[in-house]
């Protein structure tokens, strides 16, 4: 992006995620330096923030790092990066915050890359990422306080010739030999800690990759004299035994903390205070309606990558329409696996949550991936860390908090609305159809009404029982025919039957006509299917299927009413 400004407005930096960048262009940027303040006061040694995904977290990382660091380029030579927080907030609090700025080695390590489809390469990419950190630091290897073996070991490990018990002790290496450069200790920044691991678990080593990131983490986070403290985030908070053992001085910072509760994400102000920005006031209804709804510790948050997307979009065409921009930036696989895995039970409470009704469930913090399907808690817990589901409530119950959980907004409900159709179109692809079919060639009612509600119970409804859906649903169901057509609302006499199947040849071929009803009540069934077959007589839906050639021609009625259904043949 060239340039600094459009139409005199500041360009939205979607995808940057270094603040020094972000100041020297004069991009959009939404003030979040006052977490400095707050870390300094908090004076934690090793303090683990987990948000969802796209929510801040790399930006501020680079904050902190921009902030505190004595950066010196390959030569040992200053760069001045104290001009970034001139016009920022952090600036006016006070010389005990603004001492600290610029006066420490900093260790900045990003995990984020670590997603290959085997251990061997998600192992060699985080190799590479702490050998560009040793590379950024390599001015150490100029100074007499390091011995010669040491500097071997520097190199080897920069170079990746090191062996492996030394990366595994890479991180606590290297802020020993920034702090006898330096004179001081390391601060570590370490980003997105839980890609590898949840990388890792869909691709099936996980205890491999648990055990090397245990060891890197352990080295340098505890016991380390040479460590100032720490910042971690990630996602969700791994359970202490699986990666964080013995750790007895970690903080943890959740989506359920009311510390630190503003600092990813945006607030209704500073969203309000965005679009008023780029003349879009009038849009902060459908904004709110989207992409607002999570609750962090006590304040009300909106996804921050949704919101620069929408923001960009909309200053070229102010009629677009909101996107589901979040659900581009990850598989989903955890939406995707509650969705596989439900159970008669579980897929109740997903169509719960679609049609906007909350479910209370015990939330616990200290969760591991391996553990995601030990129990339907586990799985409801990573839907609420990792941003698919809000809090609504919260209290304590029986020795454990339980939360209320709801989708947070329009955008999150179009992810459970796609996995949903998704796993359905997965599903019938795999299912044996000929009962159904069978059914429908010999007229028998009883065999098609049992095959479809057999099929009602094992999938998810998103549109609350709709006619919508039952169509939708019987197409899917029908379109896997190879020997019939499948026409949906098509023109036909005096109006549209809902759904007609054809034979390809008109010689000998034949026809079915579909039309679909809704009850509000289980006794009222049999009166819907008589009136669909009553409307397809009076409509005269089967004229231009005889005049196409067309004689043996079967109209059905069939009536829905939750996950029951009941079919009614038409006789000549």
């Amino acid at each position: 992006m060239d340039g600094k400004m459009v139409n005199g407005m500041k360009k939205i930096p979607v995808g940057y995620e270094d603040i020094r960048e972000i100041i020297d262009k004069d991009l959009f940027y939404i003030d979040k330096t006052l977490m400095i303040r707050e870390l300094l006061d908090r004076g934690g040694k090793v303090s683990l923030f987990t948000r969802p995904r796209r929510f801040g977290k790399t930006l501020n990382l680079s904050m902190l790092r921009r902030f505190f660091e004595l950066e010196l380029d390959e030569n040992g030579q200053k760069i001045d990066n104290s001009y970034i927080f001139r016009a920022l907030r952090i600036s006016s609090c006070g010389e005990q915050y603004t001492c600290h700025q610029e006066q420490y080695p900093v260790i900045c390590l990003t995990l984020k890359s670590a997603k290959q489809p085997d251990y061997e390469m998600a192992y060699a990419s985080i190799l590479d990422e702490i050998a560009k950190e040793y590379r950024r630091h390599s001015f150490v290897l100029k100074t007499r306080n390091l011995t010669d073996a040491e500097k071997k070991r520097f190199r080897a490990i920069m170079d990746r010739e090191a062996e492996k018990i030394e990366y595994a002790k890479a991180l606590e290496f290297l802020s020993y030999c920034l702090s006898r450069y330096y004179g001081k200790n390391a601060i570590v920044l370490i980003d997105e800690y839980d890609v590898p691991l949840e990388n890792a678990y869909f691709e099936r080593f996980y205890e491999e990759m648990t055990a090397f990131i245990r060891s890197l983490f352990e080295s340098v986070l505890k016991t380390n004299p040479y460590l100032e403290f720490a910042v971690i985030t990630g996602c969700l908070r791994i359970s202490r035994e699986s990666i964080f053992t013995g750790l007895n001085n970690l903080e943890i910072y959740s989506i359920l903390s009311e510390d630190f509760d503003d600092s990813f994400g945006f607030t209704d102000e500073e969203v309000k205070h965005a679009l008023q920005m780029y003349g879009l006031e009038e849009k902060y209804g459908k904004v709110r309606e989207w992409y607002n709804g999570y609750c962090f510790g006590q304040e009300e948050i909106y996804n921050p990558w949704s919101i620069v997307n929408y923001i960009k979009t909309a200053v070229k065409n102010k009629e677009a329409f909101p996107k589901p921009y979040w659900s581009n930036t990850s598989s989903n696989n955890i939406v995707r696996d509650l969705v596989e895995y439900a159970d008669s039970t579980m897929r109740q409470e997903i169509e719960d949550l679609i049609s906007g009704k909350v479910l209370k469930k015990p939330i616990h913090e200290d969760v591991t991936y391996g553990d995601i399907h030990e129990s339907e808690d586990n799985l409801w817990n990573f839907l609420f860390f990792t941003g698919y589901l809000k809090k609504t409530e919260e209290h304590w119950e029986d020795d454990c908090v339980y939360v209320g959980l709801a989708i947070p907004n329009m955008e999150i409900r179009s992810i459970y609305r796609n996995t949903v159709l998704g796993w359905f179109e997965k599903k019938v692809r795999s299912l044996d159809m000929s009962e159904l079919f069978r059914g429908i060639e010999n007229g028998d009612c009883e065999a098609i009404s049992s095959f479809l509600s057999e099929q009602l119970l094992e999938t998810i409804s998103f549109y609350d029982y709709s006619e919508n859906y039952y169509h939708g649903f019987l197409c899917g169901l029908l379109k896997t025919s190879s020997c019939y057509r499948v026409y949906s609302n098509r023109e036909s006499g005096y109006g549209r039957p809902d759904i007609v199947l054809k034979t390809p040849m008109l010689k000998n071929g034949s026809a079915v006509i579909m039309e679909l009803k809704v009850a509000d009540s289980f006794r009222k069934m049999e009166e819907c299917c008589r009136n669909a077959l009553d409307q397809i007589c009076v409509q005269k839906y089967d004229d231009i299927l005889r005049r196409e050639g067309y004689s043996d021609i079967r109209k059905y009625g069939i009536c829905f009413y939750r996950k029951e259904c009941m079919v009614m043949l038409a006789e000549d």
